[in-house]
């Protein structure tokens, strides 16, 4: 069970009572819970399928709301990373009025039992709990004055720089310092790439800083990126004037697009837990279609992974040009879609 259908059980059993006036609803997802307050509901989020999936729907939607908003209720959906929740609850309570009511939904995957617990310390009068599929929505009503430690959470989860002087923010991928995948990928670029380059799921701008730095034969790098505040990272980490940068679902691009010389890639295998690997050959098929005819593929995955499938049906030649512990670096040319 989703958030959006929690929250609509605990709303439509009269559990939770909702005010009247704006709702915000942060990391909002199209659903019933929305659909029980069409014309209330001022949404964020960040991922770009979602976003499009909640445009295409008529909901108002924004990557990220301003801090300045103000609603009578804001519903706070966790993710996965505890200090970018503890910051959106205390986003959340920042957005309302004194007695406003904040609500936070979240799966126990999620962490949502020992967030509980986190705000239940910070806020005794908790107003309410519902529990349901290994789930739970808890609310409250903003108090006058907030405890001292909402401004920690707050400073926690703002983004600073990390340790190789990038700067990132909790949530986004792989925040502390690069992963290795994308070391072994970037130890293998240097000299390979020229003309107009596109890195796929760009992420915080880490690969491409690599790739600009050892390839002056570069003309152009576009970056696609579909989580707005990494690509927002990216924009302050580069600052390489042929790095350009798009808020994007790379998985659909294709029609429209001018082609490029090569791709570089280190694509997600993961939606929320859930190992998925047709994300990654989402990318390879991605790539494919926005490549020239004798352009070129780089990507590292785990080695696990069961690409070569995918890789054979897009691409004329395939080569490994690295495999190693836990991952594999391929060189995949001559897309078979090109036109």
């Amino acid at each position: 069970m989703t958030n959006r259908d929690r929250l609509a059980i605990a709303v439509e059993s009269g559990t939770l009572v909702l005010p009247e006036g704006d709702i915000a609803v942060l990391r909002a997802e199209p659903g019933p819970f929305l659909d029980l307050v069409p014309d209330r509901a001022i949404c964020e989020q960040a991922f770009r399928p979602t976003f499009d999936a909640l445009a295409r729907a008529n909901r108002s939607v924004e990557p990220r709301l301003p801090d300045t908003t103000r609603a009578a209720a804001v519903v706070v959906n966790l993710g996965r990373n505890r200090a970018e929740n503890l910051g959106n609850v205390a986003r959340g309570l920042g957005m309302l009025a004194e007695g406003g009511l904040l609500i936070v939904a979240g799966a126990k995957a999620d962490g949502v039992d020992a967030l509980a617990r986190q705000v239940t310390r910070a806020f005794p009068l908790i107003g309410g709990s519902f529990v349901k599929a290994h789930g739970r929505v808890l609310w409250l009503d903003r108090p006058a004055v907030l405890p001292g430690v909402t401004a920690e959470w707050a400073d926690a989860a703002r983004p600073r720089p990390n340790a190789e002087s990038f700067l990132t923010a909790p949530g986004m991928f792989s925040p502390e310092h690069a992963d290795p995948g994308s070391r072994r990928l970037a130890a293998e670029l240097p000299g390979r790439l020229g003309g107009r380059v596109a890195d796929l799921g760009a992420g915080w701008g880490w690969l491409a800083a690599q790739a600009l730095a050892t390839n002056p034969a570069i003309t152009e790098l576009d970056l696609y990126e579909a989580d707005a505040l990494a690509l927002d990272a990216a924009r302050a980490n580069l600052s390489d004037p042929r790095a350009r940068f798009h808020w994007s679902d790379a998985t659909a691009l294709g029609a429209g697009v001018a082609r490029y010389d090569a791709v570089i890639a280190n694509p997600p295998f993961h939606h929320g837990r859930a190992a998925e690997p047709d994300l990654g050959a989402a990318f390879i098929a991605a790539a494919a279609r926005i490549l020239k005819p004798g352009g070129s593929l780089h990507l590292v995955a785990n080695r696990q992974l069961p690409y070569e499938g995918p890789l054979a049906a897009a691409f004329r030649q395939v080569e490994k040009l690295d495999e190693s512990g836990i991952y594999k670096v391929i060189r995949a040319d001559r897309p078979i879609t090109a036109r």
